[in-house]
């Protein structure tokens, strides 16, 4: 049982809620979920040149149960959603989701029958980063925009109006599938 369902539905929380995001941002655990090119970058991302554990990312865990954020790298083909989705499902609340690199966020150049056109046609993403694949630098500051993401998530009560909020709005989006670009 987490903090947030020890705390009553009635109390202004706006302290507890900093201090909370604050130990909450600085202690992510990032769960591998390396499927393409971009799996590359983002093993670069934990090297000594771009040193990811300085922000409290000390090791990309192979467990879903001990992660927290869940990049997602590369293409998703249809028979690896399912995969996807589980994986999701047990990872500890709360859980946030990184759409890293263009075929992860949209299908990029596979606009197939085989690949999934866009992750979040199989799991809620929080943050999308584009490119192909994405450098390093790019993954440093997608992570510190969900890091500013987590400072301002509220607690108990609002906590669950907002992901009901989040979750209606990712509802009510045009699907990716639908929506025109250079490829399609």
């Amino acid at each position: 049982m987490g903090l947030e369902e020890q705390l009553p539905g009635g109390i202004l929380l706006s302290t507890v809620e900093k201090v909370v995001g604050y130990i909450r941002k600085g202690s992510l655990w990032p769960a591998t979920f390396g499927l393409a090119c971009c799996a590359i970058e983002m093993m670069a991302t934990a090297g000594p040149r771009f040193d990811i554990s300085r922000f409290g990312m000390e090791r990309f865990s192979a467990t879903p149960r001990q992660a927290d954020l869940m990049i997602v790298a590369g293409r998703v083909s249809q028979k690896m959603a399912p995969v996807l989705r589980q994986i999701y499902d047990q990872m500890a609340e709360p859980k946030w989701v990184l759409a890293m690199g263009v075929c992860a966020s949209s299908g990029g150049m596979f606009n197939n029958y085989a690949i999934v056109q866009g992750v979040d046609h199989v799991v809620p993403v929080d943050i999308y980063l584009p490119g192909c694949p994405p450098r390093p630098e790019m993954l440093l500051h997608a992570i510190l925009k969900l890091h500013d993401k987590i400072q301002e998530m509220p607690l108990g009560v609002h906590r669950e109006e907002a992901v009901r909020a989040a979750e209606e709005a990712a509802l009510s989006a045009t699907p990716t599938v639908e929506l025109k670009g250079l490829l399609r």
